[in-house]
């Protein structure tokens, strides 16, 4: 454990120190070359800046979800929420930074869920980033959103590379990432998918992951409850839902 705990302090040093390095850049050459710089080249710039800006939130995101989940701390608020536009919103969060990314959002079904909008956006958040970054060459990621009766299924697909089955449960281990080429050219922290796995099970959903070798293909399913009225009565009332709020 105190091998994998190393590995990931190396490693967050890591996602930590790139973003900074490129704000820090990019700030200080508009800083000292203002006159000289063109407006596109500003605005560019200034894009670059924001894309690792919003990386940087991301990651302390984690690191502070993390943190919560360890202690056994929830500050979940539940609500009627819109999935669509919670999917909608972080699709385009993530695509910032893979801008060369088709990312094919497909609505079989619009529904309302009962879940705390801002655990919901980091749930997708990470599980499109890891779609995103494990695709290899491939650059197409395909979303759909459909429901079973009572939840609302979002499957999220990439191509190119593929999980064996012996890991499929591994996966959502804190700190964990599977020893192959892409642990060697993807970056990682190793608690993304360890904490969407948790705030789902805190807004009463599950994730599953589905793989192929033969047809090349990742695709991660996530389950949340439907709106009910009298569920979300039920579900804010409770002590873990922090008291009152629907």
């Amino acid at each position: 454990m105190n091998n994998i705990k190393e590995e990931f302090i190396s490693t967050l040093s890591h996602e930590i120190r790139t973003p900074l390095t490129s704000i820090k850049g990019f700030s200080k050459t508009m800083l000292e070359s203002w006159e000289c710089l063109s407006d596109e080249q500003k605005k560019k710039f200034l894009g670059i800046i924001c894309e690792q800006s919003q990386r940087l939130i991301n990651l302390v995101e984690n690191v502070l979800n993390v943190s919560k989940i360890d202690s056994g701390l929830s500050d979940v608020v539940m609500k009627k929420t819109d999935i669509v536009s919670v999917i909608n919103n972080s699709i385009a969060l993530v695509k910032a930074n893979y801008k060369d990314f088709d990312f094919n959002f497909t609505i079989c079904s619009k529904e309302d869920v009962l879940a705390d909008v801002n655990k919901l956006q980091q749930v997708f958040i990470n599980i499109l980033d890891n779609a995103a970054k494990y695709s290899k060459d491939s650059k197409k990621i395909d979303i759909f959103v459909r429901n079973d009766g009572n939840n609302a299924l979002v499957s999220v697909k990439n191509y190119g590379t593929y999980i064996e089955e012996k890991y499929f449960e591994k996966i959502f281990d804190k700190f964990f990432r599977i020893d192959t080429y892409l642990k060697s050219t993807a970056q990682g922290s190793g608690l993304g998918l360890y904490i969407t796995k948790h705030l789902l099970e805190i807004m009463g959903g599950k994730i599953e992951v589905k793989s192929s070798k033969d047809e090349n293909y990742c695709e991660f399913i996530i389950s949340i409850p439907l709106y009910e009225v009298e569920k979300a009565t039920k579900k804010a009332l409770s002590p873990e839902a922090g008291g009152d709020n629907v």
